[in-house]
């Protein structure tokens, strides 16, 4: 069985990858990763510095 890992995505990326490498992860479309992250964003506060250090710490394909 393969193990799933969670990685920014090369193919599926607006601006880092993130939202499409956890979109692939969970075998949802990424496109609802994004709009829960905007929401988060604006309603949060948070949702930027989150996406940035993801950015950081989850690997590239």
């Amino acid at each position: 069985m393969e193990q799933k890992k969670l990685m920014r995505s090369i193919d599926n990326r607006m601006v880092c990858g993130v939202c499409g490498g956890i979109g692939n992860y969970f075998n949802v479309d990424p496109t609802l990763i994004r709009l829960v992250w905007v929401l988060a964003s604006f309603f949060g506060g948070s949702g930027l510095l989150v996406y940035i250090i993801a950015a950081i710490i989850i690997p590239e394909e």
